[in-house]
């Protein structure tokens, strides 16, 4: 627990956030810091959950001001917001962030939460809705959003087609941490889409040179490379295509249709031999990979135009073999989908628990579905759907989980029942009898008992402070006085404050003991009724304590199951309908690879068949010309004998050197 708590505390001197909406920048509310390290854990329904309860807490008190949430309250409304967004409940998240917009707040707050809700519009494909969150945005940014927000405008300003205002916001960002390569992507691409041609070549051209190691950044890199040598590429500039194709990594993400277009480009040059280099690579990994596919009729299209028929052919043999293996594997693949064995796999404990889950998925034997849609469950739709799908999956456990608890706690108070109720006859009677002998002592302490009562009701520590503390305080406070009128070193300041503090520290947590102690000097003055009254306290809660732990309960459990069960049906037709939602993506997405396959298939058996004429022309001219060589070496051999003998060569018939 005490860990925990270490834990808790760090997440809240480590928050800026936390730091900027509280004054002394720690965290006074240890409740806020758990639903913050849920939330740092990825955990957004418990993060919700607490703060959702912590809130409607703090606004149901009468003075909320007293209370130690008092001090997050503001950063909270945005956690709120931020959470549910993550939890992709954006209807909620966009009123929380509005609550926060409308309200007498300070003017920094107010642009930190018109840009929130710009966000959450741009999240939600709503760009004009966050352009007109952005224009409320007026007067001073916080620093820590600057950047953010500079973006998401570019952003926005790119998706409602002002590409040059976006091209003009995403240049200074180019010299931004994190934002290096993103911004002089999304600038090539503002450019382009502006007709700045040579403009946004060049933002692409730096953006396929911006250094780094970070993942992140290799990525944008690769991708600034690919999507300008393919734009140079569908502009017939094979040569200045290939160089920017050759900067991509042959172990990234776009390494494929690097490849790919690297080859077209040669062959686009008419240089074959060199085309086969990067498809060759390329034809030798995974095929499912398309750009594999695709090169799998390259290899041998190239064979083809060098002349090399029957490499060609048997290129293409190849090529409809792993293609038709393809074939069966999808058909089996959609047939696993329609069993649900894609969903099942899915919703796997043990997969969740490792980042790269998705790509593990590829490695399970009984569901070889999930091997061919890497690309489909990359898309920003797909993981949408998947991801509601299993906080779906998730909740359903929750409340399966939380109807047993109930049975659980039936059990327990079935069990305390039992235990508690043959003592309470017995425990009332001596009850009754104490009480009788309170009521002849009370009168003869009431006054003393009236003070003490009143500081348990409303406790004042500096009450009970000691002669020495009160002394120490007075000299503290005219020390202090001393140096608000000399120049006195920062040691000392910290050492004053340092006293105070130890002075403030003992009073007030020595308050529970010195109370305790004043109760004990009572009991001495009147130590019969002082012994009658902790009897009689004593009864009281564990009385209270006997009857509250199986009385009241019934009612309440009864409610909360009918609420899991009632909620628990919704869930599951919810599950359905999204489940079938996705196995309907993984199918159509399997249905097109099949029939992209069996396209394939039609041209490479074309292909095959044109290559195998070819190439057996090709050897029927070759036997021609090798026979007629023959016949004329054999003519030639003839006639040397002849002359020999002294006879004259006959003249050459016209059709011996066409003979066969």
């Amino acid at each position: 627990m005490l860990s925990r708590i270490v834990c808790l505390l760090g997440i809240g001197f480590m928050t800026s956030s936390v730091a900027a909406d509280s004054p002394s920048g720690e965290l006074k509310d240890l409740f806020f810091g758990e639903a913050l390290y849920y939330a740092g854990q990825g955990e957004y329904f418990d993060a919700i959950a607490r703060l959702d309860a912590e809130l409607g807490q703090h606004y149901g008190l009468d003075d909320p001001d007293l209370d130690s949430f008092y001090f997050h309250v503001n950063q909270a409304e945005f956690s709120v917001g931020d959470f549910e967004l993550s939890y992709r409940m954006h209807l909620r998240a966009g009123r929380a962030v509005e609550a926060v917009l409308e309200g007498n707040v300070d003017e920094a707050i107010r642009n930190e939460a018109a840009y929130r809700l710009a966000r959450i519009y741009f999240q939600k494909d709503q760009p004009l809705n966050a352009l007109h969150a952005l224009e409320r945005i007026r007067g001073r940014v916080p620093d820590r959003i600057w950047d953010d927000l500079a973006f998401l405008r570019a952003q926005v300003y790119m998706a409602t087609g002002r590409f040059a205002e976006a091209a003009e916001i995403l240049e200074p960002l180019e010299r931004a941490d994190g934002y290096a390569g993103f911004a002089a992507y999304n600038r090539g691409i503002a450019l382009l889409q502006d007709g700045e041609q040579a403009a946004g070549t060049r933002a692409l051209d730096q953006a396929g040179q911006v250094r780094g190691t970070q993942r992140g950044t290799l990525a944008i890199r690769d991708k600034a490379n690919l999507v300008l040598g393919s734009k140079l590429l569908d502009d017939e500039e094979p040569v200045a295509a290939k160089q920017f194709l050759e900067r991509v990594r042959l172990q990234g993400p776009f390494s494929g249709r690097a490849l790919l277009g690297s080859g077209w480009a040669d062959a686009s040059a008419r240089r074959y031999e060199r085309a086969l280099v990067p498809w060759s690579i390329l034809a030798k990994r995974n095929v499912t990979d398309e750009s594999v596919q695709e090169a799998l009729l390259a290899v041998p299209y190239a064979y083809g135009k060098l002349g090399v028929y029957g490499k060609a052919a048997l290129g293409y043999g190849s090529a409809l073999e792993a293609f038709g293996g393809e074939i069966d594997k999808l058909d089996r693949s959609i047939k696993s989908i329609r069993e649900g064995k894609f969903l099942e796999a899915l919703v796997r404990e043990e997969l969740k628990q490792d980042k790269n889950w998705m790509v593990k998925l590829r490695s399970l034997p009984e569901a070889p579905e999930t091997y061919y849609l890497m690309q489909l469950m990359a898309s920003h739709d797909f993981q949408a759907s998947l991801k509601n799908y299993l906080d779906l999956e998730e909740l359903r456990k929750r409340l399966v989980v939380w109807e047993k608890d109930l049975e659980a706690y039936e059990d327990l108070i079935a069990v305390r029942r039992a235990y508690y109720e043959p003592l309470l006859p017995d425990i009332d009677a001596q009850f009754r009898r104490l009480d009788s002998r309170m009521r002849l002592r009370m009168e003869q302490r009431d006054r003393l008992d009236e003070r003490l009562q009143a500081m348990l009701i409303s406790p004042r520590p500096e009450f009970l402070a000691t002669a020495e503390e009160r002394v120490i305080s007075e000299r503290i406070s005219i020390i202090e006085k001393q140096l608000k009128h000399t120049r006195a070193s920062e040691e000392m300041r910290h050492r004053i404050r340092r006293l105070k503090g130890i002075i403030h520290w003992r009073i007030h947590t020595e308050y529970d003991q010195r109370l305790t102690e004043a109760h004990k000097h009572l009991r001495e003055l009147d130590g019969i009724v002082e012994e009658l009254q902790s009897q009689y306290d004593s009864f009281v809660r564990t009385r209270q304590a006997a009857t509250q732990s199986y009385q009241g309960y019934e009612t309440a459990i009864r409610q909360q199951r009918t609420r899991v069960r009632n909620t628990l049906q919704p869930v599951q037709n919810l599950m359905a309908r999204q489940g079938h939602m996705l196995e309907t993506m993984a199918v159509n997405e399997l249905e097109r690879r099949r029939t992209r396959l069996e396209e394939f298939q039609i041209k490479a058996r074309f292909a095959m068949a044109d290559s195998y004429d070819r190439a057996t022309k090709a050897q029927a001219d070759k036997e021609a010309k090798a026979l007629e060589e023959a016949a004329r070496a054999r003519a030639s051999s003839e006639a040397e004998e002849r002359l020999e003998e002294g006879g004259e060569a006959p003249e050459e018939s016209p059709g011996t050197s066409g003979a066969k």
